[in-house]
């Protein structure tokens, strides 16, 4: 073999000294072998593998012994194809190197191991994949056209590019790597670019369409964590890469590249390769704290939330997430894709209406608020009944138009007939072309996107009800209700008399309850005849029994629109 070796050097033969050829790869173990772990004297290079004499009884004439002990293999709930075993076949024979445990020149064809100058096992790092394969693609298990169809997002392998091959219809460490040619980098069989090589077995639903796979954003190298695995310069050219790894990744489950859910989008969210910083937005007092849960989601969980927890893959699915616009109540770009609640409480996938992305934790689950701020005359702690159109007396349009068609403060272009998102109320509160949208985090309480003063006096400092200001006309409102004024010539805040949300028509009435009319108790309760909070009168007017001086209340009669 040293003399073929030898006579092939010699001759110069431009197809084996190419690229293609072991000879110009880490490979080459050999004294003339280009990386920085090989021998200090040997100058054969198929010996470190192979044997034409006395080699182990296994294909390729191999040369050295297999590994002992026992692997830990990749494991998730997820995961279609029966409970892995262990490695066999020519994955075997790669670990028997690149799980650390075998020293290099350890060959059967030798009788004493082959010198190496720096190390005699595989060196700590990339290449050395340990016994613990629960952060390595899967291996050694059977593809076929039964897996394929059970797991719903693999192609039938009859479909697979030639150059990846199966081992008795099993995927191993051969279909991906080619040991003896390095074309693109990682001895690899296909280009990673755009992902390539994953997709040739992957068919991830509306992937193709995805903002990450059309995505021309480019790396900002100076950040703080420039992209750690992938040679690509676009998102879109990074592909999969842009949140997996496909050996050693950071969450063995899923092979994310990093154990903390949210470092996986938040590497490109934070001002990165994106232009807008997610990452601020969850420094801000007020957010969705994503980074208070690791570990806690799964994609398997029941719908409705049930172990407390909120991760960017609760509202959003990076495989199907595109950039486009929506109208109330409609789910935008950023959102398809995602499981949620309808309106009655059932699961769906993906998700319509933005709603029901928030019904996951808002709605009928153990996460229900328990207490509300402040007590209100009517409790109803569940959103998904506050808005629900066939029962609820009066609420704000997320599910449907409303039910109160004379309100006239309606700024244009909203009217009585319009519906809103939720994320009208509850975004960031910048506001910029180039700032985040969504409930990811704000200054002000509750996630609002604007301040929203929810003392019991009405507070005329500029700005304090900017919030309800966005949609009703301040002039009008305040005109409306001057003659709420009490005898002191003060007006109520909004928060005083409105619920933001909604009023159940089985807790309420559609008299005393309509224009979202439910009393901060702190505020209004029972005047000195047992009456409760206000009644009714006429169109526009009703009796409202204020707690000014304490108890017991004072009977005012006032106005309300």
């Amino acid at each position: 073999m040293k003399t073929i070796i030898n006579l092939i050097m010699l001759l110069g033969i431009p197809a084996i000294l190419s690229s293609q050829s072991i000879i110009n790869t880490k490979h080459n173990l050999s004294v003339s072998g280009p990386g920085t772990v090989k021998a200090t004297a040997e100058n054969e290079i198929c010996v470190f593998c192979h044997t034409p004499h006395n080699s182990k009884p296994m294909s390729a004439l191999w040369n050295r012994n297999n590994p002992v002990g026992t692997y830990t293999v990749y494991n998730s709930n997820t995961m279609t194809a029966p409970p892995l075993g262990q490695p066999t076949g020519s994955s075997l024979l790669c670990l028997s190197c690149h799980d650390g445990t075998v020293a290099l020149g350890q060959v059967l064809s030798r009788i004493t191991p082959i010198s190496f100058a720096s190390t005699v096992n595989m060196p700590a790092g990339s290449s050395n994949l340990t016994q613990d394969l629960s952060n390595d693609h899967p291996i050694s298990f059977t593809y076929d056209a039964a897996l394929a169809t059970a797991n719903g997002h693999l192609k039938d392998p009859a479909t697979l590019p030639s150059q990846i091959t199966l081992e008795n219809s099993k995927l191993q460490c051969t279909s991906c790597h080619d040991p003896h040619k390095n074309i693109y980098t990682d001895f690899l069989v296909a280009s990673t670019q755009n992902s390539s090589l994953c997709v040739a077995c992957h068919q991830v639903t509306n992937w193709a369409a995805s903002i990450h796979n059309t995505s021309v954003k480019t790396w900002n190298n100076t950040a703080p964590n420039p992209w750690p695995y992938t040679p690509w310069t676009t998102v879109a050219e990074n592909a999969c890469e842009n949140c997996h790894n496909p050996h050693n990744g950071g969450a063995p489950n899923r092979l994310l590249k990093y154990k903390t859910e949210e470092d996986n989008c938040l590497d490109c969210h934070g001002g990165h390769a994106s232009t807008k910083n997610i990452t601020a937005e969850f420094s801000k007092t007020y957010t969705h704290r994503v980074y208070d849960y690791t570990g806690v989601h799964d994609p398997l969980e029941v719908t409705a939330v049930i172990t407390k927890h909120v991760e960017c893959v609760d509202c959003h699915n990076s495989h199907e997430a595109k950039t486009q616009a929506a109208t109330a109540p409609n789910v935008k770009g950023s959102n398809i894709g995602v499981v949620g609640i309808d309106k009655n409480g059932a699961t769906v996938n993906p998700v319509s209406y933005e709603y029901e992305i928030c019904y996951k934790c808002h709605s009928s689950t153990a996460l229900t608020a328990t207490s509300i701020t402040p007590p209100r005359q009517i409790i109803q702690s569940d959103l998904r009944f506050e808005f629900d159109p066939a029962s609820s007396i009066s609420y704000h349009p997320i599910v449907a138009a409303g039910k109160n068609a004379g309100i006239t403060d309606l700024i244009s272009p909203l009217d009585p007939t319009s519906i809103i998102y939720c994320t009208d109320c509850h975004s960031s509160n910048d506001v910029s072309a180039t700032d985040p949208k969504g409930p990811h985090g704000s200054i002000y309480p509750h996630i609002l996107k604007y301040n929203y003063d929810t003392a019991i006096a009405y507070n005329a400092t500029p700005n304090s009800y900017e919030l309800c200001y966005k949609c009703h006309d301040e002039t009008t409102v305040i005109t409306k209700h001057q003659q709420m004024k009490n005898t002191h010539g003060t007006l109520t805040s909004c928060y005083t008399c409105h619920d933001p949300h909604g009023i159940t028509g089985t807790l309420g009435n559609s008299t005393n309850n309509m224009y979202l009319i439910n009393f901060n108790t702190n505020a209004v309760t029972a005047n000195s005849n047992g009456v409760l909070n206000w009644t009714y009168t006429s169109p526009g007017h009703g009796q409202c029994n204020l707690l000014c001086h304490g108890t017991p209340a004072h009977d005012h009669i006032n106005s309300v629109y």
